[in-house]
């Protein structure tokens, strides 16, 4: 039986891969690079159920995503919804099977892929009563995905918030790396601080010394009555008053500011630094957006920072699912930037 090109060439890329991201001995710093400029598989996986956000992934949205330059995706996984409530809190099997999906998607089309665990509602609202569930999820999805390449990261929790927060997330970090280095000793884990992600709890953030393979993210919305202006699920957002940005030099030294004090965090700390998410929503004019994000991108490449941009095709998205084109001035902003 023959095989088709396409299939030996997906084999071979797999194999390449797989021989190159599992080597140990690369830097943590390397493996941030590898991370390059990537984008959000938002709304899919992390809704309650693939498409209750209008988003099912396609195969074709990995092919796309590498054509077009990007280096990675993140996949935001919402496990809490799809796994038992008590002991022993098993994965459902059919939607595990959906991530595998997903990673095989991303691994044939040379994608690394930011698996984490998102909108786990509960455990912000009551951190002590959900740390051995979610510990437990930790301890499935490492076992289950310790033979993939290291361009498979794994990403420990998304935006803690509420009362997951504080010494309380600072003490869960060490449990839920315990458990992913039973089985994964040397991938590259993410894990950022408290707070949403915020840059201005980095000084808070309490990481295991020891532990030398940890990426450390950031989310960046600011100014944020500019980015969700229009948003449905922020209170008071849709009476907003519309805002533009337009690159003045007071808006570029603000974003400029904000994102060195993460770059000088990393510096004191020897942590390289993944922007997990940054975008604007849909609401704001499309040349402000556009503005926005590339000014972020151009200026998270200055500070050594890989990214990932929110999202693919949903309200922020840099891709339009209906009319199947992509929303050009985001690609551009992202994927053209100007030499330094």
């Amino acid at each position: 039986m023959k095989m088709s090109l396409r299939v030996l060439v997906c084999t071979l890329t797999a194999l390449v891969a797989a021989r190159v991201a599992a080597d140990p001995m690369e830097s943590i710093q390397a493996a941030n690079a590898r991370l390059g400029r990537g984008v959000n598989l938002g709304n899919a996986l992390d809704a309650p159920n693939e498409g209750a956000w209008g988003v099912t992934l396609q195969p074709e949205y990995f092919r796309m995503i590498r054509e077009a330059g990007f280096d990675t995706v993140r996949l935001p996984v919402r496990w809490s919804a799809h796994a038992l409530a008590t002991a022993p809190y098993t994965i459902d099997p059919m939607f595990a099977a959906r991530v595998d999906w997903a990673i095989n998607q991303a691994t044939a089309n040379r994608l690394n892929i930011i698996v984490n665990a998102h909108h786990y509602e509960e455990m912000d609202a009551a951190p002590d009563a959900n740390l051995v569930r979610l510990t437990a999820l930790w301890t499935q999805i490492a076992k289950r995905y310790k033979n993939r390449p290291a361009s498979v990261y794994f990403e420990l929790y998304n935006e803690p918030h509420d009362k997951f927060v504080g010494e309380k997330w600072n003490a869960a970090i060490p449990v839920l790396l315990k458990e992913v280095r039973k089985t994964n000793p040397s991938r590259p884990v993410i894990v950022g601080p408290d707070r949403w992600n915020s840059i201005d709890q980095l000084g808070s953030l309490r990481l295991p010394p020891e532990d030398q393979r940890l990426i450390v993210t950031v989310h960046f919305y600011e100014p944020f009555h500019f980015t969700h202006q229009g948003a449905s699920w922020i209170d008071g957002a849709e009476k907003w008053p519309v805002l533009r940005w337009t690159g003045s030099d007071t808006e570029r030294k603000f974003v400029g500011v904000a994102l060195e004090k993460a770059a000088k965090w990393s510096r004191e700390y020897n942590r390289p630094v993944f922007l997990g998410e940054f975008g604007a929503f849909s609401k704001a004019d499309i040349e402000s957006r556009a503005s926005w994000t590339r000014f972020v991108a151009m200026e998270a490449r200055r500070l050594g920072f890989s990214w990932a941009y929110w999202e693919f095709c949903s309200g922020f998205g840099v891709y339009d699912p209906q009319t199947k084109a992509w929303h050009e001035p985001l690609k551009q902003a992202l994927l053209t930037l100007p030499s330094t």
